[in-house]
């Protein structure tokens, strides 16, 4: 007998379409942090060529990205909470995919920082419009393992973007795009943006085969609250929880940008390795934890809400950001396989976090203030996280003599301190939750 499909929950659409929007917002998902990531891996060489500072690469990595991605972020999530989500994501992805090809063609730095706050437009539509169709696609028992393998493609596309842009780069040395259009004679940094682009213009193909399920209430929300005073009065009623939840996982995010941008650039200034062994070393391995994080993750989370266990989630919290520490201190490793392996682990804890607050938002958030509750998370996370993490790190380096070899110290002194924070705020959410009962 043919394998049955389960039965869908009442209201929710069947398992085989559900299952399929997730698996075209796994692909969103890994080819948008691609995308964004590509500079990660080739900072000197486009310092070389566009005669840039590590500021002005911290800059690029952060500030230029995240200016956008914060400004509407909001709007977009209001948006989020009104429109066609499957729509509203397909436009992103052909804005930020055009806007990655056209940072492939920049020559100066200005033209560089106008491609990437396009890259952060566009990425700017796809999580809040994620997180609001995962909540109506599955009930509340059954989120976690959805919610988890979309942002395990946030997580393994870290150590895809390392691997095929390491991949690409190395190619194009070797001259095998010759003949190309755009690719022939264009420098490797280039090749590598510019062949990452066209690949994001395939998700907003598929995005159009997706279907746009019908919007839930939370139990116990069911009645609307559409005018944005009241989503106000309702973060101000909730804000001993939601203000150490927002900023404990804004700053948690900061050391993550401020690693991700640079430990590649670290493991080739202070290990000597070459982007090839990096593509076929620290890809694999951030791709091995990132998988392994999100879905144990996601598989606990749904565990918790099963055995009437909230309480647990933020423990979780507290707990995963300290795990990161050794991976903060990589640059002291004593061999380069041992400074890949600690800055791969760091690859599984972080979806952890990211896993963990987005499934409470949707359990704590009225069914009409999901897309707005992840676009306010998205807009802290850049403006503390996206947009200082790597700045933060870029300065301490060119302060300490400005010898580019420090920068895997830089990491450990911007994210440390970060990590520890993060947790203790992650505590004052579980002691405001714990008093409130949630």
């Amino acid at each position: 007998m043919p394998p049955v499909e389960p039965t869908p929950a009442p209201g929710y659409p069947r398992s085989g379409t559900a299952w399929w929007s997730i698996a075209a917002l796994f692909v969103a998902s890994v080819v948008s942090i691609v995308d964004r990531g590509i500079l990660n891996v080739v900072v000197d060489p486009v310092r070389h060529d566009l005669g840039l500072s590590d500021i002005q690469i911290g800059l690029l990595q952060g500030l230029a990205f995240g200016l956008f991605y914060a400004i509407v972020g909001i709007p977009l999530g209001l948006l989020a909470d009104r429109a066609s989500r499957r729509l509203l994501i397909a436009g992103g992805a052909l804005i930020w995919s055009l806007a990655t090809i056209g940072g492939g063609l920049a020559e100066s730095f200005g033209e560089l920082f106008a491609a990437r706050l396009l890259v952060g437009l566009g990425e700017a539509a796809l999580g809040p419009a994620a997180i609001s169709l995962i909540a109506d696609l599955f009930p509340p028992d059954r989120r976690g393992r959805p919610l988890s393998i979309y942002l395990a493609g946030n997580a393994i596309s870290n150590g895809l973007a390392i691997s095929i842009t390491s991949f690409l780069v190395t190619a194009a040395a070797q001259g095998r795009f010759a003949g190309v259009p755009l690719l022939s004679g264009a420098a490797p940094w280039r090749v590598a943006f510019i062949g990452c682009g066209f690949l994001g213009l395939l998700v907003a193909v598929l995005m159009l085969t997706t279907t746009e399920p019908s919007r839930k209430a939370n139990a116990g929300s069911a009645t609307a609250m559409p005018r944005i005073g009241d989503k106000l009065a309702f973060l101000r009623r909730n804000a001993a929880l939601l203000v150490p939840l927002y900023l404990g996982f804004a700053i948690c995010f900061m050391a993550a940008y401020g690693a991700a941008a640079w430990t590649p650039t670290m493991l080739l200034r202070s290990f000597k390795l070459t982007p090839a062994a990096l593509g076929t070393w620290l890809g694999p391995f951030s791709m091995a934890f990132s998988i392994a994080g999100p879905l144990i993750g996601g598989a606990l989370i749904d565990g918790f809400a099963r055995r009437g266990r909230p309480e647990a989630k933020y423990t979780m919290l507290i707990v995963a950001p300290l795990f990161v520490i050794p991976s903060s201190l990589a640059v002291f490793s004593p061999s380069p396989g041992i400074a890949m392996l600690l800055v791969a682990w760091s690859s599984g804890v972080f979806p952890i976090v990211g896993t963990t607050v987005f499934a409470m938002f949707q359990t704590i958030m009225p069914a009409d203030m999901r897309g707005t509750s992840i676009a306010l998370a998205g807009l802290l996370n850049t403006l503390l996280g996206a947009a200082l993490g790597p700045v933060l790190v870029a300065t301490i380096t060119e302060t300490n003599k400005a010898d580019p070899a420090m920068v895997g110290y830089s990491i450990a002194i911007v994210t440390i301190p970060a990590l520890v924070l993060s947790s203790i705020l992650f505590a004052l959410a579980r002691r405001a939750a714990l008093r409130s009962g949630e």
